[in-house]
């Protein structure tokens, strides 16, 4: 099967960018090399990762790393999405680590020098246990260590990047962290998950205007992960529940950061749940993007619950992932068209879009249509919103290769690259050589 592009389509331009994306602690390894994080600590807790795994030498792209820059060269891809460890890149006392941030310096010097552009993540989720130790994500003091850390990484790394991204989904780093307790640090409290997202998005704020100041020619921004959430029934009750789910788990991220305000759902949550939000905080947090970034994998289905708002259901006989999500490319059209009816966006990019499926390597071939299938709906659903006129840049499919799947382990395949882990090996499925064989007949019609 191919990925073909819609004909006309605007992703045909030389000026929208194809890349890959990948995380640190999900693949680099090399644990001993840098500060210990929350998730080195939650993943030695017992019964936390499905598998057991760690994440100590997840993918060996430390010292693999150049094999790696080789096959996105062999990939044709435009840019290569990639987060800084801040364990690694900073010593306790807040200072530079040379050895760490070397390491990025030279990918990114690689990357430049084969036309790949860098987009850097400066927080992908690895926050150094030290800080989680005096508070983490529940201490505001922690936004401003952030603000720092993105000073020295960003006065460091210059003009090499071409683009900053200052978190990557904080709905994972505060919901699922601190309310759900399924991602690290592991804690089951609404109100702490609520602090932690507003500190969360202050340090996003905090940040922004050093990034412009100290690299005014890089692109910077967030990436968000939002679903678009659909009533169960066309019931009065049950539209009114997925517009509070949308609240809750969208507009909780994006309207602070495009607005300066939160959802009016907060003025429905009890006084203890509310996060404090200190004057001055909102119009920090709203400091001009120059883009945002989207991850985008499924949609949310929602009706009245019984004791609260909203519950999410299953549709019924629907297509999931391997990860037990619904694949449906209509919520990345309805998504953008949402968003850009409901606020003034920048440009966009899809930063992540990708499916786990059970992958399975035979005579050194990984077969994964359903993957080369999920690829070519979603550039056809990405293209309905793009030509119904939202400014989409790019499009990053997750993931470059297998890697450490989180709460998962190494149990979820999401990469277009099969990594055996035994050996280290990377072997490119035949989604990954579908990819690769749009952006080359890309290249060429540009030509």
């Amino acid at each position: 099967m191919k990925i073909v592009l819609p004909a006309g389509s605007p992703m045909h331009s030389s000026d929208f960018l194809f890349g890959v994306a990948t995380s640190s602690f999900q693949i680099e390894g090399a644990a001993d090399q840098r500060l210990p994080s929350i998730w080195d600590t939650f993943c030695d807790k017992p019964g936390a990762i499905l598998d057991g795994s760690n994440a100590r030498d997840a993918c060996d792209h430390l010292a693999r790393w150049e094999e790696d820059v080789e096959l996105m060269v062999s990939m044709g891809l435009d840019a290569y999405r990639f987060s800084i460890s801040w364990p690694r890149v900073l010593k306790e006392d807040g200072s530079l680590n040379q050895e760490g941030i070397g390491f990025y310096q030279r990918l990114i010097d690689s990357l430049n020098q084969n036309n790949i552009k860098p987009f850097v993540t400066l927080y992908h989720w690895d926050l150094p246990q030290h800080l989680e130790d005096q508070g983490g994500w529940l201490n505001r003091d922690t936004a401003y260590r952030f603000r720092d850390y993105a000073d020295v990484v960003s006065r460091t790394l210059g003009d090499g990047v071409y683009s900053y991204a200052t978190l990557n989904e904080p709905y994972c780093s505060s919901y699922l962290s601190y309310e759900l307790g399924i991602h690290a640090p592991g804690l089951k409290d609404p109100a702490k998950a609520k602090q932690a997202a507003h500190h969360l998005l202050l340090a996003h704020g905090l940040a922004m205007p050093v990034l412009k100041e100290n690299c005014p020619d890089a692109l910077s921004g967030i990436v968000l992960n939002l679903s678009p959430c659909y009533p169960e029934t066309e019931s009065e009750i049950d539209r009114l529940a997925a517009k509070l789910a949308d609240q809750y788990f969208n507009g909780w991220y994006a309207k602070p950061v495009l607005e300066g305000a939160y959802p009016k759902l907060m003025e429905m949550l009890p006084k203890e749940v509310r996060p404090d939000i200190m004057e001055g905080d909102l119009e920090v947090i709203s400091h001009p993007l120059d883009y945002l970034g989207l991850n985008y994998y499924t949609r949310g289905v929602y009706r009245a619950g019984e004791n609260t708002s909203f519950a999410q259901v299953m549709p019924e006989n629907v297509a999931l992932s391997d990860m037990g999500w619904e694949i449906f490319p209509q919520g990345l059209t309805d998504l953008l068209q949402t968003l850009d009816e409901d606020y003034d966006l920048p440009p966009v990019f899809i930063t992540e879009s990708g499916v786990a499926l059970k992958d399975q390597l035979v005579e050194g071939t990984v077969s994964d249509p359903d993957r080369t299938a999920y690829i070519h709906q979603h550039l056809g659903a990405l293209d309905l919103a793009m030509r119904g006129g939202v400014d989409v840049r790019g499009y990053f499919t997750w993931s470059l290769m297998d890697n450490f799947e989180w709460a998962e382990g190494y149990s979820k395949r999401f990469g277009l690259a099969y990594v055996d882990y035994a050996t280290q090996e990377r072997i490119v499925k035949e989604s990954g050589i579908a990819y690769r064989d749009l952006l080359l007949s890309r290249t060429k019609e540009a030509a």
